[in-house]
């Protein structure tokens, strides 16, 4: 596969002249494709990243789907291509070079589109350091840095426009990747943006009790460039805690679900309409100026990213109107 780099505006100079969207969900689209435990790599059934290898065009249609909504970002399908999530299913060998696909196929996607982005997504690694229990707490800081630093490395060089650590549930962890990501900008030579997510519960909390104000105390020194809060809820139970981030520093990523899970038959299932979370982001961004990214997680898809686009237009045709 190869990747053609555009002259296009460089991402940061990007967010600091415009609001930027990001696309919605990938594994539920995934799952509009009916697969079946033959069409994943030996055959494991939910390995949803290592469809780069067998259905790399499902993928690509995926992100294409995002793009013709009106995405100016695509994450790439790699949320669970650290090493450590690799060897589950004995590709840890092939971190590096399943990133870097990974990535290569984002920046295709993108290629007949004009000023797209790709973002690397990095997920979490599946353990909790911070975490006393023996099996969650089991691997070292050291293996869990070294399992995000590869990731960086192959995402970095399949060209990505910017690193995205999110989904994260300790933050302990989030320190150990932004420091991996250093280590992969480093080894690379190649220079990209660094961007972080919390993901807390409807109290406002990260799996292990930890603040907004903590997570965000705690990394915003770290050499990043972007401070946000994705997945676990939707957009209304992230209200105060936007607010208070948007009297900090860096600019804000939000990527709500589309509301909150709803069990159906052992099935969550997420209720927001298009409508109802354009109509939430959309507050979001008249409320707070530092929020410079929305987007969507679980439950959205293009026709929710189609929404947010319209909702996005629309403020900047009211502000032209203004001047």
């Amino acid at each position: 596969m190869r990747c053609i780099v555009s002259q296009k505006e460089p991402f940061l100079d990007a967010l600091k002249s415009r609001v930027l969207l990001f696309d919605g969900a990938m594994g539920t689209e995934i799952q509009k494709m009916n697969p079946v435990s033959e069409d994943f790599p030996d055959g494991k059934d939910g390995f949803n990243d290592g469809l780069i290898l067998t259905h790399p065009e499902w993928i690509k249609k995926i992100h294409c789907s995002y793009l013709d909504a009106g995405a100016d970002c695509i994450e790439t399908n790699s949320f669970g291509s650290n090493k450590i999530k690799l060897d589950e299913y004995g590709f840890g060998d092939q971190t590096i070079q399943m990133n870097q696909k990974i990535a290569q196929l984002a920046c295709e996607a993108c290629e007949k589109y004009k000023d797209r982005y790709v973002i690397g997504s990095m997920g979490p690694s599946g353990f909790l350091p911070s975490s006393d229990d023996p099996d969650l707490g089991e691997k070292s800081l050291g293996e869990i840095q070294e399992a995000f630093s590869l990731q960086a490395e192959g995402l970095i060089l399949g060209l990505v426009d910017a690193l995205l650590i999110e989904t994260s549930q300790d933050i302990l962890e989030v320190k150990i990747a932004i420091e991996a990501c250093h280590d992969a900008i480093k080894k690379t030579g190649r220079s990209v943006p660094i961007m972080c997510n919390a993901t807390l519960d409807q109290y406002g909390k990260m799996l292990l009790g930890t603040s907004i104000q903590a997570a965000y105390t705690t990394v915003s020194d770290m050499g990043i460039d972007v401070f946000g809060l994705n997945c676990s809820t939707g957009p209304v139970e992230m209200t105060p805690s936007i607010q208070w981030l948007d009297e900090q520093r860096h600019h804000i990523l939000v990527v709500p679900n589309a509301g909150m899970p709803e069990n159906d038959g052992g099935v969550a299932v997420y209720k927001m309409t298009p409508e109802q979370m354009g109509a939430a982001l959309g507050g979001f961004l008249d409320r707070h100026e530092r929020v410079r990214i929305i987007g969507g997680c679980c439950g959205t898809d293009p026709r929710h990213i189609r929404e947010m686009r319209r909702i996005i237009d629309q403020r900047l045709s009211i502000s032209k109107n203004r001047q």
